[in-house]
């Protein structure tokens, strides 16, 4: 049994998000089904993260167990050929030591989060970007967004449903940029809650159109109350970027 680790981007329009559900596609049953039609083997997949439905993925990690000898680029192959046509494709295989496990062994995850600042709607970029009509001023998003780095109860910024054990987490980075017309907004932590960036996304949306303050968000954060939220952001701008490890 060989461990494969491979490195994956999608577009999650079509699915109801990476993990496995009992109401509709996902991306982790494409990959699945991908493998057995490549081995014949029953395999599980697991994964760097969870993405919600619409949510993308530019270098989502994920292992796989395999029986079958076939070599990493020969595996990547085979399993592209056989997700078409699902927008789903492996951009890198390699072997990992058994003991390596891509949730698990995972120090570090990043996100990009693309806002459309602009009054016309996108067309090529639907689907991908939020749009956002009203001018935003990148500047004080960004400037508030540093009361949210380094270690905080994110009660405020966490979904109902989220299943963490703890709401605590600590945000290394979180800057916001603007490059013409787009508003990007990055995330780094060892982890995050349910919803956390796209709800911080939201606040900082409204702190750049001007009705919410840098303090007023300070506020959100202190409150550890989910009716203290501004607005959640939807998931179509939302990017898993990378996953690091040691």
């Amino acid at each position: 049994m060989t461990r494969f680790a491979l490195t994956i981007e999608f577009d999650g329009g079509p699915f109801f998000g990476l993990q496995r559900q009992k109401h509709g596609p996902s991306v982790q049953q494409s990959l699945e089904e991908a493998i057995h039609g490549v081995t014949g083997e029953e395999v599980r997949v697991h994964a760097a993260g969870r993405t919600d439905a619409g949510v993308h993925a530019l270098g989502m990690r994920v292992h796989a167990d395999i029986a079958k000898e076939i070599a990493p680029f020969r595996l990547m192959e085979a399993i592209n050929a056989h997700l078409r046509p699902d927008p789903i494709v492996v951009i890198a295989c390699e072997t990992v030591d058994d003991d390596w496990h891509a949730r698990f062994s995972c120090v570090e995850r990043s996100y990009l989060y693309r806002i459309l600042n602009r009054r016309a709607r996108p067309t090529l970029d639907r689907g991908r970007v939020w749009h956002v009509a009203t001018e935003l001023d990148a500047a004080a998003m960004h400037e508030a967004a540093q009361s949210l780095v380094g270690r905080h109860d994110f009660t405020t910024f966490r979904s109902v449903h989220c299943q963490s054990d703890s709401p605590v987490k600590t945000l290394d980075r979180l800057d916001v940029e603007r490059h013409g017309n787009e508003v990007h907004i990055h995330a780094a932590a060892r982890s995050f809650l349910h919803h956390q960036v796209r709800s911080m996304v939201g606040c900082l949306s409204l702190v750049g159109k001007g009705q919410w303050t840098a303090q007023d968000l300070r506020h959100a954060l202190e409150a550890r109350d989910r009716q203290a939220l501004g607005l959640n952001a939807p998931p179509e701008g939302l990017y898993f970027v990378e996953a690091a490890y040691p």
